[in-house]
């Protein structure tokens, strides 16, 4: 998922569907430079945006500005969350050798021979 700007605001996009929105933008870029007045789309983007002129394009680069670091900050979360999934998983498999060793052992001892000896 992914936040993407849209006319008429933000939308949480499913990351298959970014193929589909790169096309959907492509046909919207004939609303003209953000921040230069009302667009064709018919709804203005507040009294400032609407004024157009270096206030309504300032405006429009604090918003954009806005949206590529929540973006960041985003991918930051994510990656920190899949680094802690990975070391989770990683001290998951070292529990779960450390039982099966456990276990190999029992059998040896109870079967009095070492059939599951480990291999350098």
């Amino acid at each position: 998922m992914a936040l993407v700007r849209v006319a008429g605001g933000v939308r949480l996009w499913s990351t298959k569907n970014l193929g589909t929105l790169s096309r959907v933008c492509s046909y919207s870029t004939g609303m003209g430079e953000y921040g230069s007045g009302v667009g064709k789309g018919g709804g203005g983007g507040g009294s400032i945006r609407e004024a157009g002129g270096a206030f309504g394009q300032m405006e429009a680069a604090r918003e954009e500005q806005y949206f590529r670091e929540l973006q960041e900050q985003q991918l930051k979360s994510l990656k920190e969350h899949h680094d802690s999934e990975i070391q989770y998983h990683e001290h998951a498999i070292q529990r779960h050798q450390r039982a099966i060793d456990r276990h190999k052992q029992r059998v040896d001892d109870i079967t009095g021979h070492h059939r599951y000896e480990k291999s350098s």
